[in-house]
C-alpha cells in the first residue's frame, strides 16, 4: 500500500470519493497486493467468514497470485481460525488476532448474548454452562446442535440453542478442518482456541489497538463507524484517550472523522479497477455509514432479509451490481447483474475479471461462460 503521508490538512473535509479511495487503498482493492494471505488478513483484521468460501474469494481479488492453498495451509497449520468476533458474526482471523482481540470483544458478545437469548436462558447460571461446554468440546469437538444436546442431559428443562450460543459467546469456540478449508466438506465442529491453539487468551481488553487497526483497515472513520464494525458500544472513551495521537478530518456532513497518522489518502480521482466481491464482504458492512461503497437503495437489494449479503462488483469503487456463480456439471457460469447501464470499457473489464475469477473459483469445470444480464 501507499503510506505516503496525507495531504489533507487536519481537520480538512473529506468528501464521499476520497473517503471511497481512502478505503479502496486499504482494502487492498486499488492494485493486488503481493502481501501474504497470513498478513493480508491480519491487516484486514479478519474477513468475514459465515461460509467457507468467500475470505478465499476476498483474498483472491486483493491479492497477487493468490492461491487457495494459500489459505488451506494456513487453516490446517492453525495458522488462522474461524470463530465469532466482531458484530457476533464468524470470521476468519490470525491465530494471534484470535488470541489477542477476543477478549477485546468479549463484553459486547455477551451482551448480545443476553439480548438475544436472556429470556431463554433465564434461571440459568450462564458461566456454569460454558464451563461444562468447553469441557466438552475440549474432550470431543461438537457441532453447535451437537452441544445443545449433550447440554440439555444436564439442563432438560432448557432450550438447547440458547445454551450452545451461550457456550459460544462465553468461550471462544473454533471451527476445526476440514471445514473452512477449500473445497473441504464436513460439518462445522467445535473446540475451545485455548485446546486448538495450545495457548492461552491474551488477558488485556482495553479497545486502543482494536480501534486503531480498524481506522488502518478502514479509516478514516466516525466513532459510530468503530462501533458498527466492532459491535462494541461506548467507544467514545477510547477514541479521546488516543485522540492525541489521531488525525482528524471531517465528512460532507460535517461529522468528525479519525484516522492513524500515516493512513493513506489517495487523490479521490485515482482509477479504481473493477473488483468482484465475495458474499458477506466486510467492506460492505464496516461503517455505520456505508455512502463510501455504497447507496441505501443499493443496500436493500445486497442485504438480504434472511441476513445475506450478496456478492457485489465495484466499478469505479463503488457497488455497480451483483454477481453469482451457475453450476450446471461441467459448466460454469458467472452472471454479472448491474444495477445500472454498464459503458462499453466496464462491461470489457468486467469480463476479462471474470474470466479470471472463474479460472480460479471454478478450475474443475470444463467449460467456463460469462454472462451480464440485462
Amino acid at each position: 500500500m501507499n503510506h505516503s503521508s496525507p495531504t489533507v490538512p487536519q481537520g480538512g473535509v473529506l468528501n464521499q470519493r476520497a473517503l471511497n479511495r481512502a478505503l479502496l487503498e486499504r482494502q487492498l482493492l486499488l492494485n493486488r497486493s503481493e502481501m501474504s494471505a497470513s498478513d493480508a488478513v491480519a491487516h484486514l483484521v479478519g474477513m468475514q467468514a459465515q461460509a467457507p468460501a468467500p475470505p478465499y474469494t476476498g483474498l483472491w481479488t486483493r491479492l497477487e497470485g493468490f492461491r487457495p492453498e494459500d489459505l488451506s495451509e494456513l487453516i490446517s497449520n492453525r495458522q488462522a481460525v474461524r470463530l465469532v468476533m466482531m458484530r457476533g458474526t464468524l470470521h476468519l482471523v490470525t491465530a494471534e488476532d484470535c488470541l489477542r482481540l477476543r477478549p477485546v470483544l468479549q463484553s459486547a458478545l455477551e451482551r448480545s448474548l443476553t439480548s438475544t437469548f436472556g429470556k431463554k436462558l433465564t434461571g440459568l447460571d450462564v458461566h456454569e454452562v460454558a464451563a461444562a461446554g468447553r469441557q466438552l468440546v475440549e474432550s470431543e469437538p461438537l457441532t453447535l446442535g451437537g452441544i445443545g444436546t449433550r447440554l440439555a442431559e444436564r439442563w432438560p428443562d432448557h432450550d438447547e440453542f440458547a445454551m450452545a450460543n451461550a457456550v459460544r459467546a462465553l468461550v471462544p469456540l473454533v471451527q476445526t478442518p476440514p471445514r473452512g478449508l477449500w473445497g473441504g466438506v464436513g460439518q462445522a465442529v467445535h473446540t475451545s482456541a485455548e485446546a486448538w491453539l495450545g495457548r492461552p487468551l491474551e488477558a488485556d481488553t482495553e479497545p486502543d489497538d482494536l480501534v486503531l487497526r480498524y481506522l488502518a483497515a478502514f479509516g478514516p472513520a466516525t466513532v459510530k463507524d468503530m462501533q458498527a464494525w466492532s459491535g462494541m458500544t461506548r467507544l467514545a472513551a477510547c477514541v479521546k484517550r488516543l485522540r492525541p495521537e489521531l488525525r482528524v478530518y471531517r465528512d460532507s456532513n460535517g461529522n468528525e472523522l479519525f484516522d492513524v497518522p500515516d493512513g493513506p489518502l489517495p487523490d479521490p480521482d485515482t482509477p479504481a479497477p473493477v473488483r468482484y466481491l465475495p458474499d458477506f464482504d466486510n467492506i460492505l458492512l464496516s461503517h455505520a455509514d456505508r455512502s463510501r461503497i455504497l447507496t441505501k437503495e443499493q443496500q436493500r437489494r445486497v442485504f438480504t432479509r434472511n441476513g445475506l449479503i450478496r456478492a457485489t462488483i465495484l466499478v469505479d469503487g463503488f457497488v455497480h451490481g451483483t454477481w453469482h456463480l451457475d453450476r450446471k456439471r461441467d459448466e460454469a457460469t458467472l452472471v454479472v447483474e448491474p444495477f445500472a447501464p454498464l459503458d462499453r470499457a466496464a462491461r470489457s473489464a468486467l469480463q476479462a475479471e471474470g474470466e479470471a475469477l472463474l479460472a480460479f473459483t471454478a478450475a474443475d469445470a470444463a467449460t467456463h461462460h460469462f454472462r451480464i444480464d440485462p
